[in-house]
């Protein structure tokens, strides 16, 4: 190595050696070797920003509780802090570069969080990268700290900015469903059940459905976050709390919930909250549930826009792109196939999440870090593709008018709305006269002397024809 290499470079040891590290990195020698030891995903963590932010507010949080403690000296803790807020203001993600896909539990990750932050905290103290005989990684920046509680502490951190976010946006997209519904008040269409004509039904009633259980997936989210908000930090290494003042736990906790506005609290049993990952089970199942209903939205507006000539044709979806290389004029539902690719992956990122559980063994689970990573990209995706399912389909969606009020004219699933008001037998036999005759059910009824127009006329309206019978309605 010449005199410029030289330059470029600092020199770092650990108890395993020397090694050289680019002189700009805030990271140090334990990022080093977990770049070397784990090139899988071609994803650094600061792929995750909110675990990275997350991350900050935990060593914040501890510097601050070690400052009261008497473990840190005041120039110290106010320089880690220092370092934290740049990173919690988004600062350096770059420099957050250890794969996602890392054994160790998270300690690579941890590390490479200690490192960062302690250079940062030199650098606001005037002194050059490495100097960590003022401020340390291990020492300072991770005082009274372990990698097995500070890891899943600011994975539940990260998990609930996730559910927030995600949240929001899925309050905009039943916002969204419901104001196309209000569009389409009154529009009668028929219903089906098992893919076959069924009763008659409102589009508004079809899209209103679809704002309620995005609403109920929004509870859920919220109700899961309670369970995310229960943290082990001051567990430290298994949760005996070794290495830790006493009393640290107790204290570290409300100092985080405070920098963070996340209102953590302090696990009942750390021994049990170290080793335990049900909540992101728990979690990872909301998201799953989420995925599967928003699926089959979207597979419902696939086949009710299905055609155009030859499909149920009931609405429009807009037109997005061209949808083929070969078939002129031909427009897929696009939006919707995104959103079901969507589903598929966070069911898939369930089924790891569950295998990564499970696979904990005594007093720590290994494998937090695919949890992790799984969390996250069912919350980005998921968060991506409401969003575009909004903006780029569901506002724009119309109806097919002209069609639906020909289809409802012409079915004879309106006898079943007739059948508590004429009677079973009077219903059957304008059926029958219906499909026999290939007219509308009023030619029908008029035919076979049932009803006349203008008693048919006063039946066949969305008051009758979708809603229950109320009690006292005169038989015809």
């Amino acid at each position: 190595m010449d005199k410029t290499d030289s330059a470029e470079v600092r020199d770092e040891a650990d108890f395993l050696g020397t090694v050289p590290i680019p002189a700009a990195a805030y990271w140090g020698v334990h990022t080093s070797r977990a770049i070397e030891n784990f090139p899988i995903s071609g994803h650094p963590i600061a792929a995750m920003p909110y675990l990275v932010r997350a991350l900050a507010l935990v060593k914040k949080a501890s510097a601050l509780t070690n400052l009261q403690f008497g473990v840190l000296e005041r120039r110290v803790a106010e320089a880690i802090v220092a370092g934290c807020d740049r990173v919690i203001a988004g600062e350096h993600l770059e420099q957050f570069v250890v794969d996602v896909i890392q054994g160790g539990a998270g300690t690579s990750t941890n590390m490479n969080a200690n490192e960062v932050i302690a250079n940062l905290a030199l650098e606001s103290l005037g002194l050059p990268r490495g100097r960590y005989d003022v401020v340390h990684p291990n020492d300072h920046v991770n005082a009274s700290q372990s990698t097995n509680d500070v890891y899943p502490t600011a994975l539940r951190l990260a998990a609930w900015m996730g559910i927030e976010h995600l949240s929001v946006a899925l309050g905009e997209l039943r916002l969204a469903f419901d104001a196309k519904a209000r569009e389409f008040a009154g529009l009668l269409k028929i219903g089906r059940t098992q893919l076959q004509d069924a009763v008659p039904m409102t589009l508004e009633q079809e899209f209103h459905a679809y704002a309620v259980t995005i609403g109920e997936d929004e509870r859920r989210l919220r109700e899961a976050r309670d369970l995310i908000a229960e943290v082990n930090l001051g567990a430290t290494a298994i949760g005996t709390g070794i290495n830790a003042p006493a009393g640290y736990a107790e204290a570290v906790v409300p100092r985080l919930a405070e920098v963070s506005g996340i209102p953590v609290v302090l696990a009942e049993n750390l021994v049990e909250a170290t080793q335990d990952t049900g909540c992101f089970v728990h979690l990872s199942g909301v998201l799953k549930r989420v995925a599967c209903k928003l699926s089959k939205i979207c597979n419902d507006l696939r086949l009710l826009s299905s055609g155009p000539q030859v499909g149920f044709g009931d609405i429009r979806l807009p037109a997005r792109q061209a949808g083929s290389s070969i078939m002129p004029g031909k427009v897929n539902p696009v939006i919707p196939e995104v959103m079901n690719q969507v589903a598929f992956e966070v069911i898939g990122n369930d089924t790891t999440i569950t295998m990564a559980s499970e696979a904990g063994q005594l007093q720590l689970n290994a494998f937090e870090p695919i949890i992790a990573w799984s969390l996250h990209k069912s919350f980005a995706h998921l968060v991506a593709a409401c969003t575009t399912l909004r903006t780029n389909c569901v506002v724009g969606i119309e109806a097919n008018r002209e069609l639906l009020a020909r289809r409802v004219a012409e079915s004879v699933t309106l006898v079943t709305a007739l059948n508590p008001l004429i009677g079973y037998e009077k219903a059957a036999e304008i059926a029958k006269a219906a499909l026999a005759r290939g007219c509308t059910i009023a030619e029908a009824a008029e035919a076979v002397g049932a009803l006349s127009p203008e008693e048919t006329q006063r039946l066949l309206v969305p008051e009758t024809l979708t809603r229950p019978v109320r009690l006292g309605v005169p038989q015809v």
